[in-house]
């Protein structure tokens, strides 16, 4: 019998609203939801073909067990006591901080996953948290929590009303809108042209959404911080800022004033490449603007600098007047005070360091970047346990052939997850999780917690599909974790009695084989307890329930956690930060003449995690390519399809080529997501040859920002030419050179 279910996508932020017909329990076709309150008929390709990646007959549908190279499967009792059994085992020898966890992406675009993995570790009683922010976002949330009291603090464009938008590093036609829900974001930046506002696209690359846009700016790998010293350095110069709103409202002027003064826009035209009357052309349209806003993405982050990028960059939109203002940037409203409550009880301010390099934790978690080295380096605390949940690090992750080494070395690896990836090939122990459809849901903490919608509301979806054999809910996982390893959820005995009650009860009652959390009755309490509408109110809103919209003045005065309640333009440890950045300028010079990597993505793939069907690799795309310049193409010798050998200080990768104009000359670029050949449980992408851009970036406590812990994953210096030769069989991380002439060697 055929239905219709309205739910919303849990695949990335925009959270598009869909309809979902399903035919005698399995989902067979995914359309956007024309009627939706928030995305009105808007979805990616991913979206509505992600129930054929969930239908593929690689999911994982029984908890498996490796001995040596054979993989068995096993009951969900036998996987728990054996797990327990080790766990308890290193905790009782070695201490809770022996066992770890990575939290990876897919991990936040639920509820309830992320808070019960939180709570099997609380359980534990270790602060070994990983997460992957450190790959691509946690410089801003470091940064925020020394500018506005609380990381979770992050103004966003107003895009429905400001009159000038300078997107830095971003590309939100393809990627779409990370940080925020903007729902068909090609027709939304074209609506700012048309109102005769400006889209000012500053990127090494003519992207996707620089075709969009008005106005396009080559700027060199790397070096956003100094544009935007010389930004502020302009903004100041004119005198134009907003002298009421930083007398009221922050602290740190003066301050901020001397460090930027010796930023011109000449000096800093060296290493960008943007001319000085091109910037102050760019200012000068951002000022004269009736609200504007500067938006970086993962092109400021991943650099070297991104945390005090995007520090001056909240800091101009600050003291340009355009912090809490209608058409600049603007705080949202969830459905409670996160910031306050976060600022109340500590949540995601914990100020431990890690044993290695003494990093600073980020929203309670450490750098990804020193995973490999906290699980290498012996002594007291060396992690010898971990599981990962909703990721996949060995492909996502920086230096991933030492990841891989350091992964060898566990004594036990255990992965959650809906496949048998590349991370899952190595360990000891894959659990079978359910897919997104499979999922009772409210949207995941940015638009529920933080408000960080351009157009809010609520929606809640029951599951509209069933697990297959033996999947298990993440929050289901953790509660018998928790149990089997003598880790009571949250820490709480209480709590772990509580919520077992419960999952035995909610089974008996809906027919189901083993104790399953009741996510709606949790969900329901979620809202109640926030006195907004109950689940099942929400359920009468299929296609949404609309909210008001974030509002001009309710941040400044009114929201701020910072101690004196005032925007910190000046916060000590990001001015101790700043005094590396006459030696990043002396470093940027040095690498003038070279070759700097950046990443790309393809409007068909997400992470690493969509190769696995047959239509996501279809008519040739089975590989990713070096994108290069036709003039550094026959500098180098390079044209269409001959293969490169790409060389960073980590490794060597051999890809093949192709060439654009839409590149900056001096700039390559590499799409992320590639390099399946070691997933045992891929069967279709393990046969694509694409390799695995991270093998080139660097790991260790030298290679990461030291407040942010982000890992350096663009503008990355390399060398390039033809290939020559097979790579090294010994060190070869892909499939042997007889099968196909795309490989990899670490050094």
């Amino acid at each position: 019998m055929e239905e219709t279910h309205h739910t919303f996508c849990r695949i990335c932020e925009s959270l598009c609203g869909l309809e979902v017909t399903v035919d005698n329990g399995t989902v067979t076709r995914i359309r956007p939801d024309e009627h939706h309150v928030g995305t009105a008929g808007f979805a990616c390709i991913k979206g509505v073909k992600q129930h054929k990646l969930y239908a593929s007959p690689d999911r994982l549908e029984h908890p498996m067990r490796r001995d040596g190279e054979t993989w068995s499967a096993v009951s969900w009792p036998e996987a728990e006591a054996d797990i327990g059994q080790r766990v308890r085992a290193i905790v009782d020898q070695h201490g809770p901080n022996a066992v770890a966890m990575y939290v990876g992406t897919a991990a936040g675009f639920g509820v309830l996953h992320p808070v019960f993995a939180q709570g099997f570790m609380d359980g534990i009683g270790s602060e070994s948290m990983f997460a992957s922010a450190t790959q691509d976002c946690s410089n801003k949330f470091a940064a925020a929590r020394e500018i506005y009291g609380f990381p979770f603090t992050q103004p966003f464009p107003d895009v429905d009303r400001t009159n000038c938008l300078v997107v830095v590093g971003a590309n939100p036609v393809v990627s779409k809108w990370s940080f925020l829900q903007v729902a068909d974001p090609t027709k939304r930046l074209r609506e700012i042209a048309e109102r005769g506002g400006r889209v000012i696209v500053v990127d090494p690359r003519f992207t996707e959404t620089a075709r969009a846009a008005t106005d396009h700016v080559f700027i060199r790998p790397d070096t956003d911080v100094f544009f935007y010293l010389s930004f502020l350095n302009e903004v100041l110069a004119t005198g134009r800022i907003d002298e009421a709103l930083v007398a009221d409202h922050t602290t740190g002027i003066d301050e901020i004033t001397e460090l930027v003064a010796p930023w011109t826009p000449e000096r800093t035209a060296e290493v960008t490449g943007i001319e000085p009357e091109v910037l102050r052309s760019v200012v000068a349209a951002y000022l004269d603007a009736d609200g504007a806003a500067l938006y970086s993405s993962t092109g400021v982050n991943m650099g070297s600098n991104g945390v005090l990028a995007y520090w001056l960059q909240e800091v101009i939109n600050a003291v340009a007047g355009n912090l809490d203002r209608s058409g600049g940037t603007l705080v949202g409203k969830g459905i409670f005070d996160f910031a306050k409550f976060g600022k109340r009880t500590g949540t995601l301010m914990s100020d431990a360091t890690s044993r290695i390099g003494g990093f600073r934790k980020v929203n309670d978690a450490f750098p990804g970047g020193i995973l490999a080295d906290e699980i290498l380096t012996n002594g007291p605390g060396r992690i010898r346990a971990l599981f990962v949940t909703g990721g996949n690090p060995l492909i996502t992750m920086a230096d991933a052939g030492r990841l891989r080494e350091a992964f060898g070395q566990l004594e036990l690896l255990v992965t959650v997850d809906i496949y048998r990836n590349e991370t899952g090939s190595l360990a000891h122990y894959t659990l079978p999780a359910t897919d997104p459809l499979q999922r009772d849901d409210l949207p995941f903490i940015f638009p529920l917690v933080l408000g960080m919608q351009s157009r809010p509301y609520l929606q809640a979806t029951r599951a509209v599909s069933a697990p297959r054999g033996e999947q298990r809910d993440e929050a289901s996982i953790y509660l018998a974790l928790g149990k089997a390893c003598n880790a009571p959820i949250f820490g709480s005995r209480r709590a772990q009695r509580m919520l077992e009650r419960m999952a035995a009860r909610h089974a008996r009652r809906h027919g189901l084989a083993h104790p399953t959390v009741p996510s709606e009755k949790l969900l329901n309490l979620l809202l109640r307890v926030t006195r907004q509408p109950g689940f099942r109110k929400l359920l009468g809103h299929p296609h949404g329930l609309a909210r008001p919209p974030a509002q001009p003045g309710s941040f400044l005065g009114k929201r701020i956690v910072t101690d004196d309640r005032r925007v910190h333009l000046a916060p000590q440890r990001l001015m101790s930060a700043a005094g590396r950045l006459d030696a990043a300028f002396s470093a940027a010079l040095d690498r003038a003449d070279r070759m700097l990597l950046i990443t790309k993505r393809h409007t068909k793939t997400h992470n690493s995690w969509t190769h696995n069907h047959p239509e996501m690799v279809a008519n040739g795309f089975t590989t990713n390519h070096l994108y290069l310049h036709p003039a550094d193409g026959e500098r180098l010798g390079l044209g269409d399809d001959d293969l490169a050998d790409v060389t960073s200080a980590t490794a060597t990768v051999r890809v093949p080529v192709r060439l654009h104009h839409e590149l900056m000359e001096g700039v390559c670029a590499l799409p992320h997501g590639w390099g399946h050949q070691h997933a045992t449980g891929l069967s279709v992408a393990s046969r694509t040859t694409g390799v695995n851009v991270n093998l080139l970036a660097a790991s260790g406590p030298d290679a990461i920002d030291p407040v942010s812990g982000m890992s350096h994953l663009t503008g990355i210096p390399v060398d390039i030419a033809p290939a020559t030769g097979p790579l090294d069989p010994d060190s070869w991380s892909g499939m042997p050179p007889a099968e196909t002439p795309v490989g990899i060697s670490s050094h």
